[in-house]
């Protein structure tokens, strides 16, 4: 295997802007053929329910189930799937679950209100989702962290009920996932994956109840499917592939840092590292460790591909033009492996998570830190935030008028009724309003 031909690029040179633009485009709109075939599987189940659900899991998945109670995992296999775990899986799952509950919980918001001079109260009522459905990955791509970082925010939360769709490929269970289903207090799971299961959470079935929100990472298939039917329940977000951005100012170990940048790009081919550093001989370095290191990668030829598409080692001027750059990039995963990070953190506008510090490994977020390690990627930090308790629960406006409140303000509103021509809306104020 040769080595990787990571893009090297200085902040400002020659055509600098065009090719980090090049390097940073990342189309997420399925092509035609994905769409069809989504349309005809939402469309399918919609109309068919359980038969059209068992029907294509059992195709797409090679699997032989016989009906959607063959494909549903009961609370008894879930503690199974719990107590079979070796005392370390389990120990680090339950620190991780209670990390990030701990972490959570400071998330929630409560009911407010407050009253006027007048007697007229206002306020905010913060109520759970009802239901929520969480898509997890499945087969030998399993994450148990992503269980966690759904579910336990929805708990917070108070979501009476959490439904989990995962896809068993070729009958693959992994049994981390299953035992994080049950530990993160998961109330029901299906072995589905794929535009069948956002369909059925979505429309719901005769086995499978329809949810408020879906939330979690999928292939093309299930991106495209949440985009769909996005409207009729809510969803978290539709991701581009994973990212980290380090800052750096030459003075972590080469290794540490090629190794951060390692640990995104070996996700999927498509995932993107980039390294900013005011000096050039560190950048220098860091090739050299990418060279020594990436041999002993298990994915090597991922984690290959990945640099020589879309990774990049900038030269900066100084830390003041990397924030500038992060700004404009809007990382997921920013690390700022600095000497003062405090010093940069109040610059930083647009970014995902991030992780301050030399020592901070961006890894240790994606498990076991505390905050949620389903983020904004493509660019979105710039609107967009982490995924947390307050996706899960509602916003409702308190309004009580008293006699002498809604007498005053009727004259308002009649003014501006009657500006916009809606007679009906100024009348319904003014016979609130007291005679003089």
């Amino acid at each position: 295997m040769s080595d990787p031909s990571v893009t090297r690029l200085v902040y400002g040179r020659g055509d600098f802007d065009a090719r980090l633009d090049q390097l940073l485009a990342w189309e997420t709109v399925s092509d035609t053929s994905v769409n069809q075939v989504v349309d005809g599987v939402l469309a399918d189940v919609r109309r068919r329910g359980d038969d059209a659900v068992v029907e294509y899991t059992n195709r797409f998945d090679r699997l032989s189930a016989a009906d959607m109670a063959a494909l549903e995992m009961g609370p008894e296999r879930l503690q199974q799937a719990l107590d079979g775990l070796s005392n370390e899986q389990r120990q680090a799952l339950e620190t991780a679950a209670q990390r990030v509950r701990s972490y959570h919980e400071h998330q929630l918001q409560q009911s407010w209100q407050y009253t006027e001079a007048d007697g007229t109260m206002l306020g905010q009522q913060v109520t759970p989702m009802d239901r929520v459905g969480i898509y997890v990955p499945g087969g030998k791509a399993s994450y148990p962290s992503s269980v966690l970082m759904n579910a336990i925010p929805a708990k917070v939360a108070g979501v009476s009920e959490i439904i989990m769709v995962v896809p068993t490929p070729d009958g693959e269970i992994n049994e981390l996932v299953m035992a994080a289903a049950c530990l993160a207090g998961v109330d029901r799971v299906f072995c589905v994956g794929g535009a069948q299961a956002v369909a059925a959470l979505a429309y719901g079935t005769e086995t499978v109840p329809r949810v408020d929100k879906i939330v979690g990472p999928g292939n093309i298939y299930v991106a495209t499917a949440k985009r769909a039917v996005f409207g009729l329940v809510g969803i978290d977000m539709i991701a581009g592939p994973s990212e980290i951005l380090v800052v750096c100012d030459g003075q972590t170990d080469p290794d540490w840092v090629a190794m951060d940048l390692f640990s995104q790009a070996e996700h999927d081919e498509d995932a993107q590292s980039i390294l900013i550093c005011p000096n050039a001989a560190y950048l220098d370095a860091v090739s050299a460790s990418i060279a020594k290191l990436l041999p002993t990668m298990e994915r090597r030829e991922i984690i290959a591909k990945s640099l020589n598409d879309r990774a990049a080692l900038i030269e900066v001027a100084d830390l003041d033009q990397a924030v500038e750059l992060v700004n404009r990039i809007a990382p997921e995963h920013l690390e700022l492996s600095v000497e003062d990070p405090d010093a940069l953190l109040p610059k930083i506008r647009h970014a995902g998570a991030i992780f301050m510090g030399r020592y901070t490994a961006e890894a240790l977020g994606d498990y076991c830190a505390g905050p949620n390690h389903v983020l904004p990627t493509s660019g979105t930090a710039r609107f967009s935030s982490p995924l947390g308790v307050y996706d899960f629960q509602k916003r409702s406006s308190l309004i009580r008028f008293s006699a002498d409140g809604a007498s005053e303000l009727g004259k308002t509103a009649s003014v501006l009724a009657r500006g916009e021509g809606l007679t009906a809306h100024a009348r319904s104020a003014e016979y609130r309003i007291k005679p003089e």
